[in-house]
């Protein structure tokens, strides 16, 4: 029995709640981090239910449907959803060319992925599975955006412990509603890559995400999702049997080079701009 086959939301609420508990005990327990304001609070909460509840959850749940290869290629177009964002904010910076080349490659990229999965379009489960790996690579980008903005002042380790254990939290009603408890089984399959996921998925990538959002401009703290799609074709591949062909490696190339475009094309547009 894998993860896979457990309850997705319901892994979600232990994996992040665990998570956030141990890191903000461990800062405000033993190294006496100051404790913040209500409205400091209130944020990590909204900055929670995006990134974990919709950005980790939603995920979660359409990984039983979709492949993981095709969700992180969709994924590591969050670097594209954060400029556009940004573009809507400022709206006197208008694209450039390498950032439209760099989109249309990225979407090129994507359709020739989706063409080896047609067939699975005929599925509703697979269908809606996409839309939601969408909805949470968007989620991730819109919350990264308001949490660079606002989170300047405070530990960015105690945000990441905050914004697990509240995003958590949220995945337990959703759980209730949407989660099938009959393939439920407690096994060394699903207890060892979850104390793997708590500690090193949740404790130690998401608190250095949090530093990196705090130290880095965000298009660059952004471009860790280039290298989701390799490690986890590569992994679906081996672990999985997920599909992996030529024409998949290219369309990953093809979507990667895409999305580094966007990235580059953006960093001109802010250097000339300054």
């Amino acid at each position: 029995m894998g993860v896979r086959s457990f309850p997705p939301f319901l892994f979600t609420f232990l994996r992040q709640t665990t998570a956030g508990l141990l890191l903000t005990g461990y800062l405000v327990f033993v190294l006496r981090i100051q404790w913040p304001s209500r409205n400091h609070i209130l944020r990590q909460v909204i900055g929670g239910f995006l990134l974990i509840t919709l950005g980790n959850g939603l995920v979660s749940w359409a990984s039983m449907y979709v492949p993981s290869s095709v969700s992180a290629i969709i994924c590591s177009a969050m670097p594209v959803w954060v400029i556009v964002i940004n573009l809507s904010v400022n709206r006197t910076e208008l694209p450039n060319l390498m950032i439209i080349v760099g989109v249309i490659a990225g979407i090129f990229g994507i359709m020739m992925v989706f063409s080896e999965h047609l067939a699975d379009f005929s599925d509703p489960k697979y269908f809606t599975g996409i839309v939601l790996v969408f909805i949470s690579t968007m989620a991730w980008a819109t919350a990264s955006f308001m949490m660079k903005k606002s989170n300047q002042n405070v530990n960015p380790f105690l945000n990441a412990g905050l914004q697990m254990f509240f995003g958590g939290l949220f995945c337990l009603p959703i759980s209730l509603i949407f989660d099938n408890y009959s393939v439920m089984s407690w096994s060394t399959d699903t207890i060892y890559p979850l104390i793997y996921l708590v500690l090193i998925g949740s404790v130690a990538a998401q608190a250095m995400y949090s530093y990196t959002l705090s130290q880095l401009p965000l298009t660059i703290a952004s471009m860790y999702s280039y290298i989701n799609p390799l490690v986890a074709v590569i992994l679906g591949s081996l672990v999985l049997s997920e599909k992996l062909n030529g024409k998949i490696a290219i369309a990953i190339l093809i979507t990667v080079s895409g999305i580094y475009l966007v990235n580059r094309g953006y960093y001109r547009l802010t250097k000339q701009k300054a």
